[in-house]
């Protein structure tokens, strides 16, 4: 993916590239110039007033102009085409380990939890874009190094060869100290980042039974156990930074000195220019040794979304153009009928129902055959016509207010003060469980497809709410013609259906037996 990436991207990454190639340049001889013109002018002007005048000042003063405007206009299309290649680059990618995630098996994807999926979608992406726009540092670096080398040489073939030198010597060591340090420190903060948010999204999902129990020091101590490993990590990383940089200054005030020494028999001037030069050079490399103390974290990001992208979304089949029959648990429904699914807890009557949509191996139908209600709906954090338009995009606030009505929460929501666009938190924290579960009630009647899954509509409602629920529900199919299979161990629900199956060990042939719902 990142391969395609660079190449949709090329023509932006080639700008990048171009723009570092002249700011490592133009930068090098610019100080390089710019440090022989002062000397140079101050031995002239030492020289007397003759030597002064006869000192052409103009065409170094233009140069070192020129050089200037060039490094900043070089600088920003640097910024500019990188940053942008990398962000589209994100764009695409982010999106993609989304989809990878929503299409792997729930053996797979159901092994993330909240954090680390989190974790995996920012952290490590970010990672990766990071990766982009190093990608013109050594470009970068060469140009610096090499206009070095050439500034230098005006002063003799030795200042060239200690720039050299110092140059192979700073690679090397930026590239030891971050093998030896940055790469595991950088990838245990990767690692660690997802540790901490998989705990704070598991604390904060079960906050109101720590307090309950009295577990929120416990908690807090959790929490803070995992931030200090984080902190050590990103101590460990600040650390291994701080050696790269330690030893490139370091290398960088021996170049120069040995520069400006092996350089003086040419003269001050030359000398001088020798000097910058070789201070430009080494500093050139700053951005190559950033992009090795990088190299830890853009590997362990890579590896941790490789995991993830095994997996590509299958391409959706268009629903028949007549309502299907549907087959579950061995009794094959006709368009518009309804089954009852009923049963103990555990006995597969949820299983059942996934395998039909495809969440538990090959769907025989295309999923847009179906609106679901799962056992366990969930809520975004978003306004009540956000979550409603997860089943239909393009609704109409008329329609979502006719699925509210079905679902026996109109009233509720009219009542709030922003009505559809009323702010309803984290997984719908801020409605009760009824009106949750309502809501994912309506939600599915949004979708217009031939036949409802509902898997315990009526759970956690009074018995007046629910027998407003299942009245409304029969006009609704007697209104729609659509089929149902329902799963729920209240009674109420069961009565709309014509069809019954019994699941559970002390059901004979279990899963084939259909009765009359009156028997």
């Amino acid at each position: 993916m990142i391969r395609a990436q660079k190449r949709q991207r090329a023509g932006a990454l080639r700008l990048a590239i171009a723009s570092a190639v002249v700011v490592g340049g133009a930068s090098t001889i610019l100080l390089g110039l710019s440090g022989w013109f002062i000397v140079a002018s101050a031995a002239a002007g030492l020289a007397g007033v003759a030597a002064a005048h006869a000192f052409n000042v103009l065409i170094p003063s233009a140069m070192i102009r020129l050089l200037a405007i060039l490094r900043t206009a070089a600088r920003y299309g640097e910024r500019l085409s990188g940053h942008a290649a990398a962000l589209r680059a994100l764009a695409a990618i982010r999106p993609a380990v989304f989809e990878s995630l929503a299409a792997a098996p729930p053996s797979q994807s159901l092994t993330l939890s909240r954090g680390e999926a989190s974790a995996r979608l920012v952290q490590d992406v970010d990672a990766i874009e990071t990766r982009f726009v190093r990608l013109s540092a050594p470009w970068s670096a060469v140009a610096g190094l090499g206009s070095g080398l050439v500034m230098a040489a005006l002063a003799g073939w030795l200042p060239a060869l200690v720039i050299l030198l110092a140059a192979g010597a700073a690679i090397l060591i930026a590239r030891a100290v971050a093998r030896r340090f940055s790469t595991p420190a950088r990838a245990a903060v990767q690692t660690r980042v997802g540790a901490l948010k998989e705990t704070t999204a598991a604390l904060v999902a079960a906050s109101a039974e720590l307090r309950a129990y009295g577990l929120d020091a416990w908690a807090g101590e959790t929490l803070n156990a995992r931030a200090a490993q984080l902190d050590a990590a990103r101590l460990a990383a600040a650390r291994a930074q701080g050696l790269i940089l330690m030893s490139q200054a370091t290398l960088l005030g021996v170049a120069v000195a040995a520069a400006v020494v092996s350089a003086a028999p040419a003269g001050a001037p030359l000398a001088a220019l020798a000097g910058l030069a070789a201070a430009m050079s080494v500093d050139a490399l700053a951005g190559l040794a950033h992009a090795f103390d990088q190299d830890g974290a853009a590997r362990e990001a890579r590896d941790r979304l490789d995991m993830i992208l095994r997996h590509r979304p299958q391409a959706i089949a268009p629903r028949p153009e007549t309502p299907p029959s549907v087959t579950i648990l061995g009794q094959t429904l006709r368009p518009g009928e309804r089954l009852a699914v009923v049963g103990p807890s555990g006995c597969g009557k949820t299983s059942a129902v996934e395998a039909l949509l495809g969440l538990r191996g090959q769907a025989a139908l295309p999923r847009s055959t179906f609106a679901w209600l799962p056992q366990d709906a969930g809520l975004i954090a978003g306004t009540v016509r956000d979550n409603l338009r997860l089943a239909a995009p393009k609704a109409t606030d008329a329609q979502l207010w006719d699925v509210l009505e079905a679902a026996a929460l109109a009233d509720r929501i009219r009542a709030a003060p922003q009505g559809l666009a009323a702010y309803l938190g984290d997984d719908g924290e801020r409605l009760s469980g009824g009106e949750r579960r309502r809501l994912a009630l309506a939600r599915a009647y949004l979708r217009d497809a031939p036949w409802l899954l509902l898997d315990e509509p009526t759970e956690g409602l009074d018995a007046a709410t629910e027998m407003l629920v299942v009245d409304r529900l029969r006009e609704r199919l007697d209104r729609t013609g659509q089929g149902l299979v329902l799963v729920s161990h209240r009674a109420a629900p069961t009565a709309v259906c014509g069809r019954r199956v019994e699941m559970g060990a002390n059901a004979p042939n279990a899963k084939k037996l259909a009765i009359p719902a009156e028997a």
